[in-house]
């Protein structure tokens, strides 16, 4: 093997070992590249030997899909390079090319001085690149911007032989559900795509397929399991005019959730919509409100956070983009009568119209799952083998009050402490299970699978942002079935033949 690209492994390399899901796993190599060629390197090198391949980024996710299972360790975070912003004046767009290394941040960092914007907004702004794509990343922006594939415009993907695809958006079309993908060495790559059909909500749950999709969307969420991305094109737009917040404290749950429905475009109770729609809608339940007290009241790290008064039961956190100050404070004008409808008062609502504002909105909306894994650190402490159980269900929007129904009924029944919190603009939120013992686990867990199941039947995705890795790949089967898992192998089969990139990832070998 290329001794100067692979590197036996030793105790020093043990954060490798590991991502943000708490798994750990083994490896024999560990490979550092810092171009494409590099990868393509460590790639032929290892397919001399069969040796599996783990594609890590900033090991950031939460699901053990950077995780490895023997073989070597390929950490893409050296690969750093950002080019220039460019135009493209025939599509009419801005676009930045970077490598699969580069943070969020950085790429923030690098567009802000050209006054433009990445709207994806994934809550972990040292995310790479790379593991955003492979993912299928998205966050709070992504209820009206969408997930990251909405604004890839091209790859580069080092396959398992070392031969590399390149790929533009609206390029290459499948027939129906065949393909033919052209590498650069001149071959062509030729199949049918899984025969599923992917439920009509937000979801990141394995191999996105169409009917005559656009053959790069393929490579967006395949987590690592079809190729190495080595090089990701980004789209890229004006930063908003004006933008402004609003963190609103109701009375009750069901006064949040009608709210919500207004907002996003429902019609309920004879109430308007805002003529603006909203980027972001957020909530929070009564529960991850009395977490944040409590961890404000305990911890000096909460302290930032603003008080939160005894009466406030659930709030919703709603973002607004709008082309001039004038509109957005005439639009906060029509949220003010709205709410005072459902009543809720000036003196509930949190406003944000600044850029510190704005920061100390954010703020608020990621300290819950902050305090939730300080919480479950806490408690492994003394039970090691806990962890929280965090659903990242969604379901489609008439099915949003029985889904919430269905939640708080389980918890109720369960005993169990909890909070919900999320993206509910989507219909995807978060319950976290916060188990103080083994047995409290393995209730939380049954009651998960439980609602799994019943989120399938609802037409709805038992992924809907972290993706599967290695630690949902039950979840996968469940929701598509075992021929369509058998389709999803024999698709990766075509780019991986020897099944090395990724093992265990989505599906087991």
């Amino acid at each position: 093997m290329n001794a100067a690209l692979i590197t036996p492994w030793s105790s020093e390399y043990v954060d490798y070992l590991r991502d943000e899901s708490r798994s750990v796993g083994s490896a024999d190599y560990v490979s550092f590249p810092l171009t494409e060629e590099d990868v393509i390197d460590v790639i032929k090198s290892t397919a001399e030997s069969g040796i599996a391949v783990t594609t890590q980024g900033a090991r950031t996710g939460i699901v053990a899909g950077a995780v490895p299972q023997g073989g070597l360790v390929l950490n893409l975070s050296r690969m750093k390079h950002i080019g220039e912003i460019v135009r493209d004046d025939q599509a009419g767009e801005l676009s930045i090319t970077a490598a699969p290394g580069v943070t969020l941040a950085e790429i923030m960092d690098a567009i802000e001085p050209y006054g433009l914007f990445f709207p994806p907004n994934p809550t972990e702004d040292t995310a790479s690149v790379g593991g955003m794509v492979a993912a299928n990343a998205s966050g709070s922006l992504s209820f009206f911007y969408g997930a990251v594939r909405n604004w890839v415009r091209s790859l580069h993907i080092v396959l398992s032989d070392g031969d590399v695809l390149c790929l533009r958006r609206g390029s290459i079309f499948a027939d129906g559900r065949t393909f033919s993908l052209p590498t650069e060495s001149g071959r062509k790559i030729t199949g049918t795509l899984p025969s599923y059909r992917q439920p009509n909500v937000k979801s990141a749950a394995g191999y996105y397929i169409a009917d005559d999709m656009d053959m790069l969307d393929l490579f967006i969420g395949m987590e690592g399991t079809l190729g190495v991305i080595t090089e990701i094109e980004l789209r890229l737009i004006p930063k908003p005019r004006a933008v402004g917040g609003l963190t609103i404290f109701f009375p009750s749950e069901n006064d949040a959730v009608k709210f919500v429905r207004v907002v996003r475009g429902e019609q309920v109770d004879g109430l308007v919509s805002p003529i603006i729609r909203p980027v972001a809608i957020e909530f929070f339940n009564n529960d991850a409100l009395n977490l944040l007290r409590r961890m404000k009241s305990d911890y000096s790290a909460f302290g930032n956070i603003p008080s939160i008064k005894p009466h406030y039961h659930t709030a919703v956190n709603i973002e607004f983009h709008a082309e001039s100050a004038d509109a957005l404070d005439e639009l906060l004008i029509d949220m003010v009568e709205m709410l005072s409808v459902l009543g809720v008062s000036d003196e509930d609502t949190w406003y944000a119209a600044n850029e510190n504002e704005l920061k100390s909105q954010k703020a608020f909306r990621h300290a819950v799952p902050e305090a939730v894994n300080m919480l479950i650190d806490e408690r492994r402490r003394s039970v090691p083998g806990i962890t929280k159980l965090g659903t990242d269900m969604s379901v489609p929007d008439e099915y949003l009050t029985a889904a919430m129904e269905m939640y708080n009924e389980g918890l109720r029944a369960s005993g169990l402490e909890s909070v919900i919190f999320g993206h509910i603009g989507d219909s995807h939120l978060h319950v976290n299970i916060l188990p103080n013992s083994t047995e409290e686990y393995k209730r939380g867990r049954e009651l998960y699978l439980g609602w799994a199941r019943r989120v399938v039947e609802m037409g709805g995705s038992i992924s809907a942002e972290h993706g599967i890795g290695k630690l949902k790949s039950a979840f996968l089967e469940m929701m598509y079935g075992c021929e369509a898992i058998k389709e999803m192998r024999e698709l990766k089969r075509l780019f991986d033949p020897e099944m090395r990139l990724n093992p265990g990832t989505l599906f087991s070998l």
